[in-house]
């Protein structure tokens, strides 16, 4: 089943997605609210409102499927990271760190954006890139997981955009911190959240979803590879995750960037030159992942912002005690 926020004739609502459109869910029920209620609940929930009737997709501007508590992001392709160290780092290979354990940095959830809105480039950047990726959203809480665990407490699957600035995204790194402004502008979630249940016939023998996925920048494809090149599992990015802590239901897991264009980035690194070029205003980024969907943004200009102040210089033979 697929679950979709939507915003009609200026009010929000939660829905399921049918054959005709949206068919609304009860009023101020929230996709949130089902993925904590549990997947037997949300089916229940979903089966019901498809009995009423439905808005064509056409006619709504979808939102993130939800607002979830937290958005974590991981590295998860071992192509994309050989890529992107040449092109953000200035290194050469996979630091031997990644292949050791899952990594991931926390993003903005109060920046997502829906499956068409529009992306405006981040103040002051001149290298806008794409990621394309998949999320996966946890249905219940947790704490120490265990993959097998894990596994269950998937609600379900959509697609996810990591849009970055290359250029703020490589001065940060430089501090060995971050990313953070680098990415934090906007992520979109969409166009739909499809619980796990349609997804399970595309596992394999190594329990991979085996998902097609596709970018294009202006109708010309630009990258395309298979989920089930992700060094480990959704299943371990969630055990992870976990791992001395807390997982709350509604949290969103991002795979990390797929290979193979699934950046820019990834491309300029290998090619050692901006080829294809930066993203600029007007260009359309069209994702597509098999059994999920698509999601098509157009990129718009930056606004114009003073610029950032540099750090003062360090005061000199400053006392320390009185």
């Amino acid at each position: 089943m697929r679950f979709a926020s939507y915003e009609v004739d200026g009010t929000s609502h939660a829905g399921v997605v049918g054959a005709d459109g949206l068919h609304a869910l009860p009023e101020s029920t929230t996709v949130l609210g089902l993925v904590r209620s549990g997947l037997p609940a949300a089916l229940a929930a979903g089966a019901a409102a498809l009995e009423g009737p439905a808005v064509p997709v056409e006619r709504v501007r979808l939102l993130p499927p939800l607002e979830p508590p937290s958005v974590r992001d991981f590295v998860a392709f071992e192509e994309h990271v050989e890529g992107v160290v040449a092109s953000v780092s200035g290194g050469g290979g996979v630091p031997p760190e990644w292949y050791e354990a899952p990594t991931f940095y926390f993003t903005n959830p109060a920046a997502l954006v829906g499956a068409h809105d529009d992306v405006p480039i981040p103040p002051g950047s001149r290298l806008f890139d794409f990621e394309l990726e998949v999320a996966a959203v946890l249905g219940r809480d947790g704490e120490s997981v265990s993959p097998e665990e894990a596994r269950s407490a998937i609600f379900g699957y959509t697609i996810f955009n990591d849009w970055s600035a290359r250029d703020l995204q490589s001065r940060e790194m430089k501090v060995s911190l971050g990313p953070a402004k680098g990415k934090d502008s906007a992520s979109t979630l969409g166009p739909w959240l499809v619980t796990a249940d349609e997804l399970e016939a595309y596992r394999d023998e190594d329990g991979f979803l085996a998902l097609a996925m596709a970018v294009s920048v202006n109708g010309v494809e630009v990258g395309r590879d298979l989920l089930s090149n992700m060094g480990w599992p959704f299943e371990e990015l969630v055990s992870y995750a976990a791992r001395g802590t807390r997982v709350r239901a509604g949290d969103v897991l991002g795979s990390g960037t797929c290979g193979n264009g699934g950046c820019l980035a990834e491309l300029w690194g290998r090619g050692g030159e901006p080829v294809p070029p930066p993203l600029r205003s007007g260009d359309v980024v069209e994702m597509t992942v098999e059994g999920i969907g698509t999601i098509r943004n157009t990129v718009g200009p930056a606004t114009d912002l003073p610029p950032v102040h540099p750090s003062r210089a360090r005061p000199r033979n400053r006392a320390r005690s009185h």
